[in-house]
């Protein structure tokens, strides 16, 4: 009886339990909805990064032509979410949980890896993990946060929000590109001939408006439910219909994955992309762009994660009167380390979600939320068959969604300022008319800083603005010095 009352003891004072007001009954609960509510992450990022064959329409291909198999990467993200989830919550004792980061992933997919092969784009997202974890110890990181402005920090992740919701409604087919042709100008459309016209994308609208009601109606784990709900949609309906796969040259059919009932549910997770890295992009590709890509997605992560933080930090209730997380660096530093083994992974770079709010809205203040979260996602690298009966446009949804999710961020932009409100528009919407988040965040640093300098107010931009908007010039400026450089 003595061993059965300390072991809850134990853990009682391990992770503070009751010193913040919850117990473990709420810490299982909370771990248990916030994996509910994010495991949508598992099927969604094999689709974002892999491909089912290289001869499949819109497959992901590499600059050989080589593509992620889908049930490989769901197994990385399962693993890798299910460690650095756990290790966050050992190491920081904070009900944050981790997995693949949705805009990073999508700028990994459209924008590096059709310039270097897979190996190379992952190895750059360790090297963002290095320089993260690097940016932690020195304090760097703090200093770059506060050079930039909060207005385009906001205006960043709603960038980032529309590229993934324009990524969804393109993948399901619900926006198209239009063929060249001499009497049209129009480069996207509605449909097929601007109208609904398959059942796939039908399917996509069926998906997405029932989201949007579990959604609205706080449904626990909406996205992952709408998902699922799709594709049993989907299924029923392909056994009907017959629309067959797309394969490039029928827009009627289903684009990526095929609905049907999979021979087998449970599966051995098949690990084979682990330490499938290489560091060879700086050869590849020009070592400007290189370090400018590198750049990019530690700007992208470290926004991402210190915004996500200090809105949970601050719905939990954990925060101090100057608004700081208890040891803040320790999560930083995971957060680094999730970079790190997303990449190392082909995962992606992971990091903290914001989903985990549905887990401390049912009570989890501390890190054994994270630990029940992340055995689930270990479990669930057991169940990778089943995410190739997952069709792109029943998954596609969940981007649209999410985009609306960070749209939210628009409310702390400053319209009133035009030196503000024009390079905070540039960001958001460069960012899906070029389909690269960089350039995006590109056109917001460089129109600032001389927006400011040019209506006499150039001692408002911090010095590390000036730095890196001279950066991105020389990013956008790539073609014509790679010219005059050629012998």
């Amino acid at each position: 009886m003595a061993t059965t009352t300390s072991t809850p003891s134990k853990i009682d004072g391990f992770f503070k339990i009751s010193e913040r007001g919850s117990t473990i009954g709420r810490e299982v609960r909370g771990g248990l909805v916030t994996f509910v509510t994010m495991a949508y992450i598992v099927v969604l990022n094999p689709l974002i990064l892999g491909s089912f064959s290289a001869d499949d329409a819109g497959a992901k291909k590499d600059v050989l032509g080589a593509v992620l198999p889908v049930p490989q990467v769901a197994a990385v993200t399962a693993l890798v979410a299910g460690v650095t989830t756990i290790l966050f919550g050992l190491v920081s004792n904070l009900p944050f949980a981790m997995a693949a980061g949705l805009g990073i992933n999508s700028f990994v997919a459209v924008t590096m890896v059709p310039q270097m092969t897979w190996p190379e784009a992952m190895g750059l997202i360790v090297v963002n993990g290095v320089v993260v974890l690097l940016l932690v110890v020195t304090g760097v990181r703090k200093a770059v946060f506060n050079a930039v402005p909060a207005e385009l920090k906001a205006a960043i992740a709603v960038g980032i929000g529309l590229f993934i919701c324009f990524i969804g409604l393109v993948d399901s087919g619900f926006v198209r590109r239009l063929p060249d042709a001499a009497n049209t100008t129009v480069p996207v459309g509605l449909g097929i001939d601007n109208s609904i016209a398959s059942w796939p994308t039908l399917v996509f609208v069926v998906g997405l408006l029932l989201i949007g009601v579990l959604m609205a109606r706080r449904v626990k784990g909406a996205i992952l439910v709408g998902v699922l709900a799709t594709t049993v949609l989907a299924v029923v309906l392909e056994a009907v219909v017959h629309a067959g796969p797309s394969g490039g040259t029928d827009p009627g059919g289903w684009n990526l994955g095929y609905p049907a009932v999979p021979d087998s549910v449970f599966g051995l997770p098949d690990l084979s992309l682990l330490g499938d890295v290489s560091f060879g992009a700086w050869t590849r590709v020009p070592a400007i762009t290189a370090a400018l890509l590198v750049f990019t997605l530690v700007l992208t992560d470290f926004f991402d994660t210190v915004g996500t933080m200090t809105g949970l930090g601050k719905e939990a209730g954990l925060v101090d009167e100057r608004g700081q997380l208890p040891d803040v660096n320790r999560a930083l530093f995971v957060d680094g380390l999730g970079a790190v083994a997303g990449g190392a992974a082909s995962a992606s770079s992971n990091t903290v979600f914001v989903e985990s709010a549905s887990g401390i809205a049912e009570g989890a203040r501390t890190g054994l939320a994270n630990v029940v979260t992340g055995l689930l996602f270990l479990a669930a690298m057991f169940f990778t068959p089943l995410y190739q009966v997952i069709p792109v446009e029943a998954a596609a949804p969940a981007l649209v969604i999410v985009g609306a999710l960070m749209m939210t961020q628009v409310k702390e932009i400053d319209f009133g300022d035009f030196s503000v409100a024009l390079p905070a528009f540039l960001t958001m919407v460069v960012m899906p008319f070029t389909y690269s988040i960089a350039n995006g965040i590109g056109a917001g640093f460089v129109s600032y800083v001389l927006l400011r300098a040019l209506t006499g107010r150039a001692r408002s931009v911090h010095p590390l603005m000036w730095v890196v908007a001279a950066a991105f010039v020389l990013y956008f400026a790539i073609g014509p010095i790679r010219a005059l450089l050629a012998p």
